[in-house]
């Protein structure tokens, strides 16, 4: 396909997608997205698509602050980790309420008469969809008072409604979550505003009491949520499993209990992550299937199971492919071809099979006869090496392996970030045993790379300029590069920050002073000392070419953005996204891939996009700033606190 042919296509998946994202039911992961949006932007910068993308949808409706602080809770997703925050607390009386699935909205009013309705948008501000809510039920125009503040409640669809006019959405949540951002509101008398809070404008001391706020807001007419109380935790662990027994009776979906304090705190609420309450989550949604087949994917040298099941569905996706981890899994559950098995899915997002399905009187599962032992490839299909089961992975011994050759350099060219090399060109330096190691990329010339793809002198001197501009990376980027099985620059960030800082550090370092590293463990830290042994040469041959270095372990005072993490999205003006990464590392923060809860900032310098990361920043009350604010940010890291930071970094005014 030409360029012209994939340009279109690329413009119909991304309307497609995003289609499906804004009406509750997205196909793809936000990772497969920016893929698709990343790839378009570099053939046609230009394009309509990249700009139109997100006007006609949340993003089309004007901007609204909120009245009542929207932050994250606090999650308990099992009666130990509830026992733990309980123990911390010893309230004397536990407000239990059902926490809703829906989407949070805000109506404001003033002197008891609705001013705007605000989504969630970012937990600071969010968008005005005043018209829409107005035609929901739940929501009142005026109230028998003159109060003036903020009602914070959950959208919602009731089953019923669901069954009956959008079974075509995948459930509830998602039905109402599209719906009630439609900007011509169709559909908007389907949902269902469930209140839950209330606070007045400028005054912490109009509510109290979280009993009497139920009360007072039942008696304005709102629709409450369920609200009990409890004098022991024991009592709401018992509330929980009673609760999650009949939730599917219930009219609309709850995934779990908040449970919270019953004085009303607003310096609490105030906070990005508020003390006084928790989100006590209900078990891991499941489904029995049958297993029929287990693949094993291949990457690099490890070769991990994928067990194939009859297609279920479970948080309103079809699951026919569901991971199983590794060898010693397989045989601690007793894994059969036939098994009935249970699939969950992880973080809502992730398919695992969690073990055998209980028998039961429609057990799924194949007769025992008519069962099969799962087979464990036992040679290596691109050198023919017997593979060495090590329970927790089975895996290539083969150093000399041509697959784990050619993705470590794959992994040392993406850790680097030279794009310009792609993946078809080192395949062909690959096929041609011209480039084996990493190393030999450093000995390419013009001339040579001007062969390979058509690419032409000039092409190639480009090419080449980017492998040989000087880099110096930290040392957890810089053996990460290396490509060693299961350990990434999470892993050896910990390493560094153990005190092994320096390559002579960590190649002195013994398995047991690695495996006193805080998370690490023995089987990591094994890996880490005989991969440091095996890969001598190659290191040892990149820092002898002069391109790339190893930068000096940080001073303490340097550490400016400890405890901040953030991602980059998009183009950057004044550096590559790499060097971006090494900079917020230098300074002591984290660089993730990927938009995940709890990060400090996405860094973009399209903060009005729907992209993909931009739109689950939005979700997740992330920060999104420009590469301008990131600069100033480098320079004076306690403009952090002005930036709104997610908790989880320090509080404001604490860099220095």
């Amino acid at each position: 396909m030409d360029n012209k042919g994939r340009i279109t296509a690329l413009e119909h998946l991304i309307k497609r997608y995003q289609d499906s994202y804004y009406n509750g039911e997205a196909e793809i992961s936000d990772s497969e997205f920016d893929k698709l949006w990343e790839e378009l932007a570099s053939l046609d910068p230009e394009n309509p698509v990249l700009k139109k993308i997100g006007e006609d949808n949340a993003d089309g409706f004007p901007k609204a602050k909120h009245l009542i602080p929207m932050g994250s809770q606090e999650k308990a997703a099992n009666p130990e980790e509830f026992r733990e925050w309980a123990d911390g607390k010893n309230f004397p009386v536990y407000v239990v309420q059902y926490k809703l699935d829906g989407a949070s909205l805000e109506l404001q009013y003033e002197k008891g008469v609705l001013r705007r309705a605000v989504t969630r948008g970012n937990g600071v501000m969010g968008d005005e969809i005043t018209r829409n809510a107005r035609r929901m039920g739940g929501v009142r125009e005026k109230l028998n008072t003159g109060f003036s503040g903020g009602v914070r409640g959950e959208v919602v669809m009731t089953r019923e409604v669901w069954r009956e006019k959008h079974a075509d959405k995948a459930n509830c949540r998602n039905a109402a979550n599209g719906i009630m951002r439609r900007k011509d509101g169709i559909g908007c008398e389907d949902l269902l505003l469930v209140t839950y809070d209330a606070a007045a404008a400028g005054d912490d001391g109009y509510f109290r009491d979280e009993i009497k706020k139920i009360a007072w807001l039942a008696a304005r007419g709102f629709t409450t949520a369920e609200t009990r109380e409890f004098e022991k935790a024991e009592d709401v662990i018992e509330y929980r499993a009673e609760v999650s027994g009949m939730r599917r009776e219930l009219p609309y979906d709850i995934d779990g209990l908040v449970v919270k304090d019953r004085n009303t705190d607003m310096a609490d609420l105030r906070r990005a992550r508020p003390e006084n309450q928790i989100a006590f989550k209900f078990d891991l949604e499941s489904a029995v299937s049958v297993l029929r087949e287990v693949e094993w994917s291949e990457s690099g040298a490890t070769y991990t199971p994928i067990g194939i099941v009859d297609p279920v569905r479970i948080a309103g996706t079809t699951v026919q492919r569901a991971n199983l981890n590794n060898p010693d899994m397989i045989r601690a559950m007793g894994l059969k071809i036939g098994s009935a098995v249970t699939v969950v899915k992880r973080g809502e997002i992730i398919p695992k099979i969690e073990g055998l399905a209980r028998p039961g009187p429609a057990d799924a599962a194949l007769p025992p006869e008519e069962q099969r032992e799962i087979v464990f490839p036992d040679r290596c299909g691109s050198c023919g090496t017997a593979l060495e089961d090590a329970g927790t992975r089975l895996f290539c011994p083969n150093p000399d392996c041509p697959k784990r050759l050619l993705h470590r350099i794959q992994k040392w060219v993406s850790v680097l970030d030279i794009r310009e090399l792609g993946e078809k060109l080192i395949q062909q330096l690959f096929d041609k045993e011209r480039v084996r190691r990493p190393a030999d990329l450093y000995t390419l010339t013009t001339e040579e790379l001007s062969l390979y793809d058509r690419m032409g002198e000039l092409s190639a001197a480009k090419v080449l300029r980017h492998i040989m501009t000087p880099r110096e990376l930290s040392l957890a980027a810089f053996i990460a590069g290396f490509d060693f099985e299961g350990v990434g620059e999470i892993i050896m960030e910990k390493v560094a920050l153990a005190g092994f800082d320096t390559l002579e550090k960590l190649r002195a370092a013994s398995v047991e002073e690695l495996a006193g590293v805080y998370g690490l463990g023995e089987i990591t830290a094994r890996t880490i000392y005989g991969e440091l042994r095996a890969c001598v040469q190659e290191i040892d041959g990149v820092l002898a070419r002069g391109v790339i270095s190893v930068a000096p372990p940080p001073d303490e005072g340097a550490l400016k953005l400890k405890g901040y993490s953030f991602c980059f999205t998009g183009e950057l003006e004044t550096m590559k996204r790499s060097e971006a990464e090494e900079k917020v590392r230098a300074a002591g923060g984290s660089a993730k891939s990927s938009v995940v809860k709890d990060m400090s900032f996405l860094v973009t310098n399209d903060g009005e996009s729907g992209s993909a990361k931009n739109l689950k920043a939005r979700k997740l009350g992330v920060s999104i700033i420009s590469e301008k604010q990131f600069l100033a940010l480098l320079a004076n890291p306690l403009l952090a606190g002005e930036l709104k930071p997610k908790t989880g970094g320090p509080a404001q005014g604490a860099l220095s």
